[in-house]
């Protein structure tokens, strides 16, 4: 079968010749209709009402004729009866509006417009007549109405028509074709779109296409209705430039599949969302709504363990660092849901703390829960400290870190400190500060990692086990826990919006291997799981979120161009470019990126009471052995004695092995011995 570039190709002149041969009107009938057009609104009106009082009086004789005799028409009571019938119906016309729309946009609409006012203008017409004393039939009104509908709404349908084929002409004078489409989806946004592409002359629907088979021969607006079964056959009949998909109740996982599978036909495809989508300003949020993401991901929502969510936030004072951030702000988000005493948010940036405090003061129940905002860093021990103990502190969510994996790796002593040191920090802040649960955000680049980003987490997991099994042995009943999971969709530095960013500004969207895939969830189900995971920590534990399976990167960004409504092709091995609207280039990956990802050190993992999360044991230093590591650690950072900072966590971080040698960002060349 052909593609649809070969059939634009191959019947593209013939195509054309037709077009022309069937919209061909005459020179002459054209200038009428061009200087007719050019008319001013007033002069319009009066044609239109000259127009009309013909038509009457022409129905009013014919009715006559038809239901007497030629020779009734000579009578003073018909003399009377059709001077007297444009006297009552042009000035209801008026009222009516008939004369306020435009017969280039005119559509059935008006025909039902016509008829209410015809309606009106015939009875008023005929009870005239019968208090003047004039006899009428009741046939005869009857047949008037219905032969004054006709002559009225008729010349109007034909005139838009001829209008309309004018300008289609002109305007393939100007151009070689017109685009040529079938419109999958005969349901309301197809007949809407339908309606909408017909004020133009640029596209020419030909068909529909749906589903439904009962549908299969009808018509509608004039075109047929098909079946996609149908649709090779009258493809090779048709020269069918695109098709436009438009049923947007459909659900994504069935559209992705139609999209596709008329892709792999050759036809280029167009996902059109719905007219009242498009007039409610909500395009872009139903392109990524959360329900959409899941089923990008093939995901399931699954309801949350109510019990766990409010274990550890219901009536107590909560605080999470690094709020302003996309886990951040979505766990204090979910956190005010669960009516908490207090919630104290810490951030290192101005701008991200401003707009968190900004939305939680409109949402927070007034006076229910007190809500602080607090301007700081992590890395200072002594404020945390005060603030945890200031807000008597019962449960933390640490989320602050410096998680961009380019970034990171090429600062490498910052990451190292934020992450490290700042974990340490917050988790001695929360023993010392009598906080009963402290929960980790952590990452599954922190398994076997091949950037400065995921060892600096495993890191921070491991002062988490470290502290957590000192202030065991002490007695302290403090629970530490970990939580580990991999992207979450539309976070900062996610692909996301960064594949927005590039579909808003027509490509190209970079993709860094054809091959990469990552584990994904939506940030509002982390979040969720974040805090139910954290209901059960107890002595460390490493809980990994179920993140189903591993997705192409590649699969995304195709997936999110034809929800945008655009064609994608990607550049071939010789580095020509695909005909397409958006292009997807591979860009190579990025120093310290891995092509997959892994959420499990060891196979030491077991169920818990929420089906999306396992709870893994995993190895780990004994808080002695870790201070000699931090030490070391922290004297190598301060003299940025890289070799010893990367044989250090070579030596503590399972499977770590850098990809790259870093960079000293102060030296600007690098500082990693061979």
């Amino acid at each position: 079968m052909q593609t649809g570039t070969e059939r634009s190709k191959g019947q593209g002149d013939d195509q054309s010749a037709d077009s022309n041969k069937a919209l061909h009107i005459s020179p002459l009938l054209q200038v009428v209709v061009y200087s007719l057009t050019q008319l001013t609104r007033r002069n319009k009106t009066l044609l239109l009402i000259v127009l009309d009082v013909a038509l009457i009086m022409l129905a009013m004789w014919a009715a006559h004729v038809l239901r007497f005799d030629a020779v009734s028409v000579k009578s003073p009571q018909f003399i009377f009866s059709l001077l007297l019938a444009p006297c009552v119906t042009v000035p209801v016309f008026y009222a009516f509006g008939i004369y306020k729309s435009a017969v280039r946009y005119s559509y059935e609409h008006l025909w039902s417009d016509i008829g209410k006012a015809l309606a009106f203008a015939v009875i008023f017409w005929f009870l005239l007549l019968k208090l003047l004393g004039a006899g009428v039939t009741f046939s005869l009104v009857l047949l008037f109405a219905l032969l004054a509908f006709l002559s009225i709404s008729g010349v109007r349908t034909v005139a838009r028509h001829v209008i309309f084929r004018v300008y289609r002409q002109s305007y393939l004078a100007r151009n070689s074709s017109v685009r040529t489409v079938c419109i999958y989806g005969a349901g309301e946004a197809g007949r809407s779109l339908a309606v909408a592409l017909s004020l133009g002359p640029e596209i020419y629907v030909a068909a529909f296409i749906d589903d439904d088979a009962g549908l299969r021969g009808t018509m509608i607006l004039g075109k047929p209705v098909i079946l996609p079964s149908d649709l090779d056959e009258y493809a090779n009949t048709q020269k069918v430039d695109e098709i436009l998909f438009a049923i947007p109740s459909t659900s994504l996982t069935r559209k992705l599949e139609i999209i596709q599978l008329l892709e792999s036909k050759g036809f280029n495809v167009r996902n059109v969302p719905g007219v009242s989508q498009i007039a409610l300003g909500n395009i872009r949020r139903a392109w990524f709504q959360d329900d959409y993401i899941g089923e990008i991901l093939g995901r399931q929502k699954v309801t949350p363990d109510d019990g766990l969510l409010r274990n550890c936030v219901e009536g107590k004072n909560v605080l999470v660092t690094g709020a302003g951030g996309s886990i951040g702000s979505e766990l204090s988000r979910q956190i005010i849901e669960l009516r908490p005493k207090r919630v104290v948010l810490f951030e290192l940036s101005e701008v991200l703390l401003y707009e968190i405090e900004q939305e939680l003061r409109r949402h927070a129940v007034a006076g229910d829960i007190e809500l602080c905002f607090i301007l700081g860093s992590v890395l200072d021990h002594t404020y945390i400290s005060h603030v945890v103990e200031k807000f008597a502190i019962d449960t933390v969510y640490h989320a602050a870190a410096y998680k961009h994996v380019p970034i990171v790796e090429q600062n490498v002593i910052t990451g190292l400190r934020n992450n490290i040191t700042g974990t340490l920090n917050a988790a001695e802040a929360a023993v010392k500060g009598g906080v009963k649960n402290f929960v980790l955000v952590s990452t599954d680049k922190a398994v076997r990692p091949t950037n400065v980003m995921g060892a600096s987490k495993r890191m921070a997991e491991l002062v988490v086990q470290a502290i957590s099994s000192r202030e065991r042995l002490a007695g302290n009943p403090i629970n530490f826990s970990i939580v580990r999971f991999g992207n979450v969709l539309g976070s900062s530095g996610s692909v996301i919006p960064a594949f927005q960013d590039q579909i808003r500004m027509g490509g190209p969207v970079t993709v860094t291997h054809p091959e990469i895939t990552r584990y994904f969830m939506t940030i509002p189900e982390a979040a969720s799981l974040v805090i139910q995971a954290g209901a059960m920590g107890d002595d460390g534990d490493v809980f990994v979120l179920d993140m189903g399976k591993p997705v192409k990167i590649l699969d995304i960004a195709r997936r999110m161009i034809e929800m945008a409504g655009y064609t994608h092709g990607v550049r071939s091995p010789d580095g020509a470019l695909q005909e397409a609207d958006i292009q997807i280039v591979f860009t190579g990956l990025r120093p310290g990126e891995k092509l997959y990802e892994e959420l499990l050190i060891g196979e030491n993992v077991g169920p818990t009471r929420h089906s999306l999360i396992m709870k893994a044991k995993e190895v780990s230093l004994s808080w002695t052995d870790l201070q000699v590591v931090l030490q070391t650690l922290d004297s190598a950072m301060n003299v940025r004695d890289f070799t010893r900072i990367f044989d250090i966590l070579k030596t503590n971080v399972n499977g770590y092995q850098p990809a790259e040698k870093p960079i000293d960002p102060l030296l600007g060349r690098h500082n990693l011995s061979s």
